[in-house]
């Protein structure tokens, strides 16, 4: 492409151009702003699909604010024939793909992750083994905060190898599991039946949803779960650490014996 070519690619630039421009700039980081901050704030005082389905919609908006910008300004300052447009697509793709290679990936990936949704704001994922609730959903990466209310930034571009678990997926309901190892010398039925009203008693229990104990044999005692649902994602850990407080001292009183693992067996995979 000559310097003549070049030329005839952008429109003449004039004061009221500019202030255009600048107009569509600053109205687009307004609504971008104002989409970060009352849809969270609205959020808030929701519960349960409502608060997820609003904050979902923050990244829809801000893609589509900068999109409706961009397709504004653009024109104004660029002759967009069909040869005019490719040229540019041609020569912006190949300076993107040599100097921002893996941050145009993630960029990429955001697009992707914004109509696959893979995870929302919201959503209790883990992604290499860091676990917490996505508060924000970037152009380039994710804000996820974890348990210790430690703040993570996870980039999209996770999302073409890496594994992504996602606890609730969108939804209100997230299943929590809680552990117990007993001497395996007692009675099952008796033992899975307290650990069912344990469960059922807990002021967290989602109790529109089922509450299951499964137990599994092993070779240095018995393993028992109880799989059940808080009413708030949010409540996942006040609610595993009722269960397993008030399951401990339901079967003390039971006086059945807890098992008891040598270290070396409570690191062996193989022995879970």
């Amino acid at each position: 492409m000559d310097t003549e070519q070049v030329v005839r690619l952008f429109r003449e630039v004039t004061t009221r151009t500019l202030m255009e421009a600048l107009a569509v700039v600053l109205v687009a980081i307004l609504l971008v702003w104002l989409s970060q901050k009352l849809l969270p704030w609205l959020a808030d005082r929701l519960h349960s699909r409502q608060r997820l389905l609003v904050l979902a919609l923050v990244p829809t908006i801000r893609i589509l604010v900068i999109v409706a910008a961009l397709l504004w300004i653009v024109p104004l300052f660029v002759e967009l024939t069909v040869q005019n447009t490719l040229a540019i697509m041609g020569a912006a793709g190949l300076a993107i793909g040599f100097a921002l290679k893996d941050y145009v990936s993630s960029l990429l990936a955001g697009v992707v992750a914004a109509y696959e949704l893979p995870y929302r704001p919201g959503d209790w994922i883990e992604v290499d083994g860091c676990y917490g609730e996505v508060r924000h959903v970037g152009m380039r990466a994710i804000e996820i905060v974890t348990p210790d209310d430690t703040v993570v930034f996870i980039p999209h571009q996770k999302l073409w190898a890496g594994l992504i678990h996602n606890a609730n997926n969108g939804g209100a309901s997230l299943m929590c599991v809680v552990s117990f190892y007993l001497d395996p010398d007692h009675d099952a039925h008796e033992v899975r039946r307290v650990l069912q009203d344990v469960a059922l008693s807990s002021p967290y229990l989602k109790l529109n949803l089922p509450v299951v104990v499964v137990l599994e044999e092993q070779p240095w005692g018995t393993h028992y779960r109880i799989k059940a649902y808080p009413m708030d994602p949010r409540q996942q850990f006040q609610f595993m650490s009722d269960l397993t407080a008030r399951g401990k001292g339901a079967l003390r009183r039971m006086q059945v014996r807890f098992a008891r693992m040598s270290p070396e067996q409570a690191m062996d995979p193989g022995m879970e």
